[in-house]
């Protein structure tokens, strides 16, 4: 009988960690939405009709430099196929060049054209405005400890990625005693 009433005890605990782990799921996911749309109405604000709010973050995070397509991946979380893809769309409507490496011919690097920098400036002004609206109702502390929380979540999720060693491949403690 012991050993079935810790047992008991637990699942109500887990069964309200999962609820608030699938929570948060569905909360990053819909603030993700949200935040695209944000880009969206910016873009439709300034008028700016030929790329999508997904190409004007693309523009923003390859800002002054030049980058790889993979570099790119890593630097804004895109999906690689649809970088390739957004990244053919702008170079078409000439936001970005292209120049393939020296030293690696299957390499290409993008950067930004003058045509690219604009709304590259405009995201930029975005996120000043925002930072001063939100001064009045999101205190950095609050930012910092989101921060670190999600952060929390992504080490997790990129352990069961296999980048790092899960929590259940830790061999359990046994004391001496």
């Amino acid at each position: 009988m012991c050993k079935r009433a810790p047992i008991v005890r637990r699942l109500p605990e887990v069964r309200v960690v999962k609820q608030a782990y699938l929570a948060t799921i569905v909360a990053l996911e819909r603030m993700h939405r949200q935040f695209l749309e944000i880009v969206k109405l910016e873009l439709d604000r300034l008028g700016i009709r030929d790329i999508n709010n997904v190409q004007a973050l693309i523009l923003y995070n390859i800002g002054d430099d030049e980058l790889t397509v993979g570099e790119l991946t890593h630097r804004g979380y895109y999906l690689g196929s649809n970088v390739s893809y957004n990244v053919k769309k702008m170079t078409e409507n000439g936001y970005l060049k292209q120049e393939r490496s020296s030293h690696d011919r299957r390499s290409v690097r993008v950067s930004l054209t003058e045509k690219g920098l604009g709304p590259r400036d405009r995201i930029n002004g975005m996120f000043e405005r925002h930072m001063q609206e939100t001064h009045d109702h999101i205190e950095e502390e609050d930012l910092l400890v989101a921060n670190e929380k999600l952060r929390k979540i992504e080490r997790f999720w990129l352990q069961q990625l296999g980048f790092g060693p899960r929590i259940s491949e830790f061999a359990p403690v046994n004391s001496a005693a």
